[in-house]
């Protein structure tokens, strides 16, 4: 979870204001895009919208709801401020009847800043619909991109089936090859409320809606000035955060024009892992895979401390004799414990964001038939990034020989002994590769060059602009829009090194001529080589000039969007409300480029080996849509309609794709509403899924499926097995095959782009109610939804998890996967014979994702006037039951269960009770979330089946704040922090 670090601290945070207010907006402005929204006219009596009671604090604050009440809400495109049209949610239509046929939860301003939150992910992530996200402040120092993005992550399907808008139109990606957006740049001062509509909608909103959609609104028709900050600091003094923000705004030519202006700075603090903990213990130890490592389930939660191996002193493997200097002289542990280090001393559990964000907005009504606007975004994302030296092992430096490094050399016909190898280390290695040369491997953690660093700099720029209004008597309203996005990255990087240098290093000879060491290699010494000594703590910090590479990363992805759309009001059905419809086209071409420096492309810096990526499609769109009001105000039938969607899209990649939806609405009384709705909803594969080239990785947590196999142990994976030759040289050296740490640490695997890449369909189907008893006096303000949601994606792309290829090759006998495995034939180093060298992968159409569960909604706001006492009590939760969660990794292969797993709990609710008298109100925020396990594609058990392999539940209490309004000068707020 992002807000993780978090938990069970207190904070203070100061908020100062200044504001000249006039005329807040009770309605969007005409340049205001159909957003995925209901919004009700004042004193509306429909059951999709409440009285128009405490109309302010609802419409700013209600979250958790499956309307929007009356306040400063949007209207239609077009539409006066009187609310004769509505927008409705998940539709492109405005009509005075309609309501949402799909599940809706409203975040308004007013919850945004008594939250203080700096990113909007923090807010987000308190809704249950929202899965743990792909990318965070506090999960990605370990990046080799992204590091400190805020992405979101719908049901648990991945940001890229989440479909991001802001005023209802695409925002260009903040990932190279994705469709993630960052939302670091949304600047949240600017917002007015965020709708998330869940369920499929790719038909109204296009590709990527497979999950749902986001949608960040805009604020609009402000006229003043606001200024405000914040700092906040932990109870254990690190996560010092702070922010200041400005917004100005000014309406014009009576109300016919606005403009507004927004700056804001913000930076979040880091906090160490070291400093937190966790119920194994203390995050200072690194014990998060003691228990799968050993095979000894009872330890899986111990806290003792599994140290790395690779050690500032590192390990020397000679003939058949292991030698270190982690006790500060060199000693032979041949057998024993070498000494070790301790990883989590210098991790990150929250990387430090610095942010520069300013954003604009502006509008001109010309008349009723053109209205112009014009809406901007920049943003400057500055991220540091630190993590423990590098793990230094031989075979990153002597690729070409797979890490054998000798440790004689020949110049001029004589053979030279390298000067800095100990006689006893020399007197134990052997020629292992019959040259006539004597080799070693080795390995150490690489901290004579200090800690792994990054400094990411990202900027965003977007602008967007278009005209609407309305035409035939106002029957009909149009818009034409275009917009252009740009993401760039520039990333430098330190801690790593070169191995071509390195190996010319190591090649070293005391020169008989001048008595000096020197590199053997006449053209390395004329390079600059310097001799490199491993024999020691500390012996390379004199050779950084030659040895040390810095890393650099540069990206770019843009956007480009033209559309136009007409919305228009047709005739009626017996008696009902017109027939409603929306017809449009788009074109929207995207582009990524992804280059890292030359090393890292090739793998000669210890870093994974990334090659530079490029990609760009296009696409034409169309689309209709329409609702029709059947049956109004009739016994049985206060209101009944159909609704129903469908685009056609023809991409330069994979060619015409189709998606619709179709549904209805009913509500056989005033106080409740039954809604169900039935989509296909479609996903094209992303640049980086289709062009990517091979990446590598370092695998964790990957289950040998051989070890325990014996000479004479019977099975199909024992037969498998003992098919490679290295397989049974481990078996005949131990008895059985065995895996050290370093064969767990050491696997390798590669994964590309596929171009023969298809789109994935996602078929949802959402049913639930709409409760709000307005004839019963005390509940007239109460709103309960239920929803069931059921969604199933096939033809999924996913990237094959590498367990489930060494499942299928040792268990099933699948050839095409064993050729996706590469085992070492002979010992190498640390590793053993037969262990795991590479476990390939890459991404296919081969998968299915399953998702099913209960949304719980409840909203209650009451004027305590009415029972003679004084204030506002107000209350909203929202509970989220996930019945399945899995995914298919290939067609009738098993299921990969995630929902129980962390990170998807089977239950989480999230309650807010809220009380405002006289301009003052206290907040306060919980969350539960349920029982979880880990994965099992780690532990090989499903979840919630092993209690060894759980976390228990948890309740945090997420913020409580005293705030006051926007005319109060200055207001103090106590934040509980979670």
């Amino acid at each position: 979870m992002t807000l993780a670090y978090r938990r069970q601290l207190l904070a203070t945070s100061l908020f100062v204001g200044a504001a000249m207010l006039a005329t807040p907006a009770v309605a969007q402005d005409a340049g205001q895009p159909v957003a995925p929204q209901t919004v009700c006219p004042p004193n509306a009596t429909s059951p999709d919208c409440p009285p128009a009671q405490t109309t302010n604090d609802q419409a700013a604050g209600q979250s958790a709801t499956g309307v929007t009440p009356a306040g400063d809400a949007a209207t239609a495109i077009g539409a006066d401020a009187g609310g004769a049209d509505i927008v409705v949610t998940g539709s492109r239509i405005a009509s005075p009847a309609a309501a949402s046929a799909s599940p809706l939860q409203v975040i308004g301003a007013e919850q945004i800043q008594q939250q203080g939150a700096i990113n909007v992910q923090e807010v987000l992530l308190q809704n249950p619909a929202f899965g743990t996200p792909g990318i965070s402040r506090t999960n990605s120092s370990f990046a080799t991109q992204g590091a400190g993005a805020a992405t979101v992550n719908l049901r648990n399907l991945g940001e890229d089936r989440t479909l991001v808008l802001v005023n209802g139109r695409r925002f260009v990606s903040g990932q190279p090859g994705s469709q993630a957006v960052d939302l670091n740049v949304i600047p949240t001062q600017f917002i007015e409320r965020i709708d998330t509509l869940t369920g499929g909608a790719s038909a109204v909103y296009g590709s990527d809606a497979v999950a749902g959609v986001v949608n960040f609104v805009y604020k609009t028709k402000f006229d003043g000035l606001q200024m405000d900050g914040q700092l906040g600091i932990s109870e254990r003094g690190d996560g010092f955060d702070r922010q200041v923000n400005i917004l100005a705004g000014k309406n014009f030519a009576d109300g016919r024009g606005n403009i507004m202006l927004f700056g804001g700075y913000s930076k979040e603090g880091t906090v160490f892992k070291k400093d937190r903990s966790t119920e194994a213990g203390s995050s200072a130890i690194d014990s998060s895979s003691l228990g799968l490592s050993t095979g000894r389930d009872e330890d899986l939660f111990t806290p003792r401390t599994l140290l790395s191996g690779f050690a500032p002193g590192g390990r020397i493997y000679a003939g058949d004799q292991t030698f270190s200097y982690n006790t500060g002289s060199l000693v032979n542990c041949t057998g024993a414990n070498c000494g070790g280090f301790n990883r989590s001393d210098f991790r990150y559990l929250a990387v430090p964001v610095e942010r520069y964000v300013a954003a604009g907005r502006a509008n001109f009504e010309v008349s009723d038939a053109a209205n112009l606007w014009l809406e901007g975004n920049y943003a400057k994302t500055k991220v540091q990034t630190v993590i423990e030296p590098f793990p230094l092992s031989s075979d990153l430096v002597a690729i070409a020989s797979g890490g054998q490094v000798p440790i004689q050399t020949v110049v001029g016909g004589v053979t030279y002994r390298n000067p800095f190898v100990p006689d006893a280390i020399f007197n134990a290695a052997t020629d292992t590769d019959g040259d006539g040369l004597r080799d070693i491997y080795f390995d150490r953690r690489l901290a004579d060059f200090g800690n792994r660093t990054q400094s990411a700099s990202r900027d965003l720029f977007r602008i967007a602009g278009g005209i609407n209004g309305k035409f035939l008597e106002d029957r009909f309203s149009y818009e034409a829009y275009g917009i252009y996005g740009e993401t760039k990255e520039k990333q430098n990087g330190n801690g790593q090194f070169n191995s071509a240098n390195f190996v010319q290093a190591l090649n070293s000879y005391r020169d008989p001529a001048t008595g000096q060491i020197v590199c053997a290699d006449p053209a390395a010494r004329a390079a600059g080589c310097i001799p490199a000594n491993i024999y020691g703590i500390g012996t390379l910090a004199n050779t950084a000039a030659y040895l040390a590479a810095p890393t650099t990363l540069d990206t770019k992805v843009t956007q480009t969007v033209a559309g136009a759309n007409v919305t228009g009001k047709l005739f009626s059905l017996f008696g009902a409300d017109p027939i409603g419809i929306n017809v449009g086209t788009e074109y929207r071409r995207e582009t990524s480029s992804n280059v890292f420096d030359l090393l890292t492309q090739q793998g000669l810096n210890g870093n994974n080996a990334l090659p530079s990526t490029y990609g760009k499609f296009d696409l034409w769109e169309g689309f209709g849509e329409a609702i029709v009001p059947i049956v109004q105000n009739r016994p049985f039938f206060h209101s009944l309609s159909l609704r129903g969607a469908v685009r056609v899209s023809d991409y330069s990649t994979v060619g015409t794709t189709f998606s619709y939806n179709y549904g209805g609405e009913w509500a056989p009384i005033e106080d409740i509403r039954f809604r169900v709705i039935k989509a296909r909803s479609v996903r094209a594969p992303n640049i980086n899924e289709l062009f990517q080239a091979p990446q590598q990785d370092f695998p964790s947590g990957l289950q040998d499926p051989c070890v325990g196999v014996t000479a004479t142990s019977t099975g199909t994976v024992s037969t498998n097995c003992r098919a490679a030759p290295g397989v049974n040289a481990n078996i005949a050296a131990n008895g059985a095959f065995v895996a050290n740490q370093a064969d767990l640490q050491g696997i390798t695997s590669f994964a590309g782009g596929n171009p023969n890449l298809q789109e994935e369909k996602g078929d949802s189907f959402t049913a639930g109610v709409v409760i709000n008893p307005r004839s019963i006096r005390g509940l007239r303000n109460l709103v309960v939804t239920v929803d069931y949601f059921n969604i199933r994606i096939k033809d999924a792309i996913v990237s094959t998890p590498l367990q489930f290829i060494l499942n299928q090759c040792y268990a099933n006998s699948i050839q095409s996967y064993c050729d996706l495995v590469t085992r070492r034939s002979a010992v190498v180093g640390p590793n053993s014979a037969g262990s795991l060298d590479e476990v390939n992968s890459g991404p296919s159409n081969s998968g299915g994702v399953k998702t099913s569960g209960i949304d719980t909604t409840v909203t209650w706001r009451q004027n305590l006037a009415d029972w003679g006492l004084g204030g506002t009590l107000g209350l909203r939760g929202s509970y989220t039951h996930l019945i399945s969660g899995y995914s298919i990794p290939l067609p009738d292969s098993d299921r990969d269960y995630f929902a129980g797993e962390i990170g998807a709990p089977r239950d989480k609710f999230t309650i807010n009770g809220s009380f405002d008298i006289d301009g003052v109100g206290l907040t306060t925020t919980g969350t539960w979330i349920s029982q979880s396990s880990l994965d099992d594609q780690l532990t090989g058990a499903r979840p919630g089946s092993n209690p060894l392999y759980r976390v228990r539940p948890q309740f945090y209490l997420a913020r409580s704040s005293a705030s006051a309004p926007p005319t109060i000068s200055n207001s103090m707020s106590a934040a509980t922090i979670c």
